[in-house]
């Protein structure tokens, strides 16, 4: 399948930092828009993923003493409908910030 037969690709970023993941938004909005005619659609907030976690402090003395933590994933889709070769290749060669997690699928 060429990437001239694409309809649709759905690009997820999750990360830790809300901050750091909307700068790679931008970034690759910006990519998508200046290499080609494609229409960028995004990014789309999804929920908040928390995971909170209980952890005594000290397991025989105390065990009221406690302290809690949590991790809070942030998630953004960004939709490129009729997605062309250079849009993709700049996508390929764009350097984003560490703590981003980038996953591209097409439809």
């Amino acid at each position: 399948m060429s990437l001239l037969q694409l309809q649709k690709l759905r690009i997820t970023l999750k990360a830790y930092e809300s901050s750091v993941l909307d700068r790679s938004c931008i970034k690759i909005a910006d990519v998508v828009k200046t290499s080609s005619r494609s229409k960028v659609v995004g990014p789309i907030p999804l929920p908040t993923k928390i995971r909170r976690y209980c952890v005594l402090t000290s397991p025989h003395v105390n065990k009221k003493a406690r302290n809690h933590f949590e991790i809070r994933t942030h998630k953004r889709i960004i939709d490129v409908y009729k997605p062309t070769d250079d849009s993709f290749e700049n996508l390929k060669d764009l350097d984003l910030a560490a703590g981003v997690d980038v996953e591209v699928k097409n439809f």
